[in-house]
């Protein structure tokens, strides 16, 4: 029976949906004997400390969230197999359990960019793996669409002065940026941090500031005033890959074992994002319409009638305001929402598919792997917990 230590902050929703996916491998598995380390014995006694209490306990492995000073090597050498959950950076020594930071920043962009946005903002941290990547995964994306011209960051912050709210330079950065804009935060916590700074210098949520957090922290994102829009994560299944990852490294010690990726899957909307940033009246009369009757078969000559446009020139203004055709916008937008319907729900894709508007399910097929990389049935494969 494996005695597993698991050190990590579990205050936060990541660390949680994690243990549940290490429990869930553990009981569908051999049982394990888990040990849920509070991260301030890290703190009090160093790494040192905690291996001689792993020592002690005879564990066979631990998944811990370490800094990176922290000589994680003397774990293996102690016959102890170790999992790192990213911190600051990743480390070479020992398997991380990290993300597609720069797939995740791209998610965000694009969710913005369908809303029509032309300015875009990044606040995080420096020197902090997941939050730069995601910016530059960000900035890749409206890159695309040739709008990074119109991009403004702020990763000033150090990952020590979480708490700190009075910053000058931030209300400054936030007040000078061009209205409206689309803001991402690195995290659900900093999106959270943002909300609260703007509510104390009198700027708008959604109307001047649209803000996008990362993890779906529920507790965070319902917290904020507006409740917090969020990109969710599949944690859980990490959680049980970095369970199987540490199942062979136990069994096999000396083997060569790659990194536990959690990927972005969808962005759950909640009021800080609850508007489309365009100045034509028209075109947000259509971006309401589109949006309100994806799961319905929508054709552009019955869009055209919501409004006093000829269908060129709705199609010719939609593309100047949003950057994509109506078409393809309205594609988007379904395949996203099929993608997260095929996660939300145990139904099977055909039926999903036909429910979310797609009656031709190898058209479909087609289009979701042109736009996500792999087939609905991969997707959901990859992406939900085993």
């Amino acid at each position: 029976m494996p005695r597993v230590i698991f050190l990590t902050d579990l205050t936060e929703e990541y660390a949680k949906n994690l243990l549940k996916g290490i429990v869930r491998y553990s009981k569908k598995h051999e049982p394990w004997v888990l040990c849920k380390m509070p991260f301030s014995y890290r703190v009090e006694h160093e790494v040192e400390g905690v291996l001689r209490w792993a020592k002690e306990w005879k564990a066979d492995g631990i998944i811990a969230q370490f800094y990176n000073t922290d000589r994680v090597s003397i774990f293996k050498e102690n016959g102890i197999a170790a999992i790192a959950q990213d911190f600051k950076a990743r480390f070479t020594e020992i398997p991380n359990i990290t993300g597609a930071h720069r797939m995740t920043g791209r998610m965000g962009a694009d969710y913005f960019i369908q809303k029509g946005f032309k300015n875009f903002a990044f606040y995080g941290f420096k020197d902090i793996v997941w939050s730069y990547e995601r910016c530059e995964g960000f900035v890749e994306e409206i890159g695309k669409y040739h709008l990074n011209k119109n991009f403004y960051e702020y990763q000033n912050t150090d990952f020590k002065e979480l708490w700190y709210y009075e910053s000058a330079p931030l209300v400054a950065w936030l007040k000078q940026l061009p209205k409206p804009v689309a803001l991402m935060a690195c995290d659900d916590n900093q999106g959270h941090h943002i909300a609260e700074v703007c509510q104390q210098c009198g700027i708008k949520i959604p109307e001047e500031i649209a803000l996008l957090g990362v993890d779906n922290d529920e507790a965070v994102c319902t917290l904020s005033d507006p409740p917090l829009s969020s990109i969710n994560q599949a944690v859980e299944k990490g959680g049980y890959e970095t369970a199987r990852l540490m199942d062979k490294m136990i069994k096999n010690p000396n083997g060569r074992y790659s990194d536990v990726v959690v990927y972005p899957t969808h962005v759950i909307t909640r009021q800080s994002t609850d508007i489309y940033a365009t100045n034509d009246k028209h075109i947000s009369t259509v971006l309401q319409y589109i949006h309100r009757n994806i799961d319905k078969k929508l054709k552009i000559d019955e869009i055209t009638k919501m409004v006093p446009l000829s269908r060129r020139l709705l199609e010719n203004r939609f593309k100047q305001e949003i950057g994509l055709p109506v078409y393809t916008y309205i594609m988007n937008l379904r395949i996203e929402r099929f993608a997260h319907h095929l996660l939300e729900s145990d139904a099977p894709v055909v039926e999903i598919s036909e429910n979310t508007g797609f009656p031709d399910y190898k058209n479909v097929a087609r289009q979701f792997k042109k736009i996500k990389g792999c087939t609905p049935s991969e997707y959901r494969k990859q992406n939900s917990v085993s």
